[in-house]
């Protein structure tokens, strides 16, 4: 008996398959360069070989297989995929009578990076923001270090009972690791620091939020004199109002928790300061929402 020959055994019906499928690849590459342009004009209209009566037979019987074709190239795909982002929403709240927070600074950053570590001495960027409010070189230092994923500045001092949002964004694979810290001076003394350091917030869904209290911190760098030529705040007025100078006069020179403003009314005759101008623990309460 002899066999009956398959479709693609039929050498019409091959070379039509094989001329559509040429058809597929050089459509998709139409515009790419001039050859493949050519060779798209040569199937579409034709040749001396095989004629327009041809090519329109052929394409009518196969339209199906033609209709099939991708116009898709995934070798060219350079789709750029959106980063994800998770948003946090920072607040700090000054809980003191008397004492303006300077401009606060804030991390985002693992676990292996924190703003200080008590009983070490304090780093010269973070004196720098302990003596003069100043936090452009603290954020500057952390920015440099991988362990930070982002940062910022307050917009300006918080007035005692005032707060202030900031809102910072980090890449939504790095929420995993995610911890905070927060650091501002208390300006109406030589060095004290008000700070949230090195807090978890990876566990934060969109919508949940943390509240933290922060101490004070004396930054060890300045001897606390509390005299109107050596603190920059405007309990200072009329003095020199000196911040950062670099020369170390505190014995201790290192961080330490606050004990607190003598006062010129608590026997300090040369202090600038009264009554209005101690704090409790804590300096600041600092809440932090997930936003997105």
């Amino acid at each position: 008996m002899n066999r009956k020959p398959r479709i693609f055994e039929n050498p019409v019906i091959s070379k039509q398959i094989s001329v559509l499928r040429q058809l597929c690849t050089f459509r998709q590459a139409i515009f790419a360069n001039k050859e493949s342009t050519a060779r798209y004009q040569y199937l579409t209209q034709g040749s001396p070989r095989h004629g327009k009566k041809f090519l329109v037979a052929m394409m009518i019987g196969l339209s199906a297989i033609i209709a099939g074709c991708s116009d898709d190239d995934d070798d060219n795909d350079n789709t750029i995929t959106p980063e994800i982002m998770a948003g946090f929403d920072i607040t700090v709240t000054n809980l003191s009578a008397g004492q303006p927070l300077s401009p606060t600074a804030m991390v985002l950053h693992n676990s292996s990076w924190q703003s200080f570590s008590t009983g070490q001495p304090a780093s010269v960027a973070l004196e720098e923001l302990a003596e003069g409010g100043d936090n452009s070189a603290y954020l500057a230092e952390a920015d440099a270090a991988a362990a930070v994923y982002a940062s910022a500045s307050g917009t300006g001092p918080i007035a005692p009972g005032g707060h202030e949002t900031v809102n910072l964004r980090v890449s939504d694979d790095k929420v995993g690791t995610l911890n905070f810290s927060v650091v501002s001076m208390l300006v109406n003394t030589n060095d004290a620091l008000a700070a949230v350091n090195n807090k978890s917030i990876a566990d934060l869904a969109i919508g949940d939020r943390m509240s933290f209290n922060g101490l004070s911190y004396d930054s060890g760098t300045e001897a606390n004199s509390e005299t109107a030529d050596t603190m920059p705040g405007p309990a200072a007025a009329g003095g020199a109002q000196e911040g950062f100078t670099g020369q170390r006069d505190d014995v201790r020179d290192a961080i330490y928790v606050h004990p607190g403003v003598i006062t010129a009314g608590d026997g300090l005759s040369s202090s600038a300061l009264s009554a209005i101008h101690r704090w409790d623990h804590p300096a600041i309460r600092v809440t932090v929402e997930r936003v997105e």
